[in-house]
């Protein structure tokens, strides 16, 4: 999801923008993943192929600190059950922090959280 490269430009563009001994406006990282199923397996970052096939498609968007911004999800050719849910939430979550460590690691000494 483009939120989490925008999250990197973000504090990217604001380092450049506030005198050194500023400190950024933010309050937590952000970033997001699309999870699914597919021929009945959970998959993570679906790719058009996997998307169009996909009985459930579902986007996650969470800080890193491991808050929900967005949560949103669709039965695009079944329903889906609690326990499917809270398979697709996990994967999610797991692939979130990756991400999230590939920010820390991309803005190095930029990273605004510790």
């Amino acid at each position: 999801m483009s939120v989490t490269g925008a999250w990197i430009a973000l504090v990217d563009g604001l380092r450049g923008e506030l005198p050194p001994e500023a400190s950024l406006p933010l309050r937590d990282s952000v970033a997001g993943i699309s999870v699914g199923i597919v021929d009945g397996r959970t998959v993570m970052d679906l790719d058009y192929a996997e998307d169009a096939i996909a009985t459930v498609d579902m986007n996650v968007v969470m800080t890193g600190s491991g808050q929900f911004v967005e949560v949103q999800g669709t039965g695009e050719e079944a329903t889906f059950s609690e326990e499917q849910l809270a398979g697709l939430v996990k994967v999610a979550r797991g692939g979130i922090g990756e991400l999230t460590e590939l920010q820390r690691k991309a803005l190095g000494e930029s990273w605004p959280f510790g």
